[in-house]
């Protein structure tokens, strides 16, 4: 009797073909329901800061900071379009928002995790040159340059996902069983060729820079412990490159989380499987990909002062003050 009271019809209009769900006590859902809604607002509220405070003030307008700020578009992204309906996904066990926000939420989640891949891919570069070929990087690494990198990033997410979910798009209900799912299923081969595309060419990329850059920065911590920056104009040059080891040691961690996080989620690849969303353990193997988003401005706050004086900015809006956008924060 109690397991018939826990079994409920997502359709009972459709006896014979609508899914069974397991239903959840109420506590249990309210208790889901608040920690899920607080990630996905913390997610908003910090990329939102994130998003504000290199936008307002001149002084953070680098190349850096502006792949910084495409990162943070799309961690917002998935603050809001994504971690709501995952969040009722998870929650609920019947699916009844309909078939095609079945295919758009998966298309948008995987666009957006594209995207930050992507961003993750830039910044190493980014960080690369700047500690590697310091005097080259103001001449290779401009705004423009970087402006249009991260329009090709986000535009390649887009065609890429568009071709690995089209059968998705076309026909969202070609894996259900029964009227109350939303299942999608990557194949075997296309799961393959995401994971080399989307996970190992990027974090062989990414493991590599950084191993050159950590190797350059031992190098250049060695010299100054042996006094090699004797005349002043040297000493700048030294200062200027303990800033962007700072700042390549930061992103470091934020890359660190980004492969923690993302790992498991590509693990059915790994394993010659095929990645399903209807599998025991998706739930939680997503929400660490979409938890990735709400740790990355955790991080910023940790390690840079900048943004932790911005955030002073914003919250006691000294922000609205006339030319506070020329505040001081370096």
């Amino acid at each position: 009797m109690d397991n018939a009271e826990e079994i409920k019809l997502c359709y009972p209009q459709l006896l014979n073909s609508s899914c069974r769900g397991q239903m959840r006590s109420s506590s249990e859902a309210l208790v889901l329901y608040t920690l899920l809604s607080t990630i996905a607002l913390l997610t908003v509220a910090l990329n939102l800061l994130v998003i504000i405070s290199i936008s307002h003030f001149r002084q953070l307008h680098t190349p850096t900071n502006l792949l910084l700020l495409s990162l943070a578009v799309s961690d917002l992204l998935v603050g809001i379009l994504v971690m709501p309906i995952e969040a009722i996904r998870f929650i609920e066990t019947c699916w009844v928002l309909g078939q095609l926000m079945c295919a758009l939420s998966y298309i948008v989640g995987f666009i957006l995790t594209s995207a930050s891949v992507g961003n993750m891919v830039l910044i190493s570069v980014d960080r690369y040159i700047a500690i590697c070929y310091p005097l080259l990087y103001p001449s290779k690494i401009t705004q423009s340059r970087v402006k249009v990198s991260v329009c090709l990033c986000w535009a390649c997410s887009v065609l890429y996902n568009g071709i690995i979910l089209k059968g998705h798009l076309q026909q969202p209900d070609r894996h259900n069983s029964c009227y109350g799912e939303c299942v999608v299923v990557i194949d075997y081969v296309s799961g393959t060729v995401d994971l080399v595309f989307t996970f190992i060419t990027p974090c062989t990329v990414i493991i590599v820079l950084y191993m050159r850059v950590f190797v350059v920065a031992v190098s250049q911590a060695r010299a100054m412990q042996s006094h090699v920056a004797t005349v002043m104009p040297r000493k700048v040059t030294v200062t200027a490159k303990t800033s962007e080891k700072k700042a390549a040691r930061t992103l470091g961690i934020v890359i660190l989380v980004f492969l923690l996080c993302f790992c498991p989620y590509y693990y059915p690849s790994l394993a010659g499987q095929d990645i399903s969303n209807s599998a025991s353990s998706w739930g939680i193997v997503s929400w660490m990909v979409y938890f990735n988003s709400c740790l990355n401005p955790l991080i910023y706050a940790f390690f840079y002062p900048w943004f932790r004086k911005a955030i002073k900015f914003i919250v006691t809006l000294k922000i609205l003050e006339h030319d506070s956008c020329d505040a001081k924060l370096l």
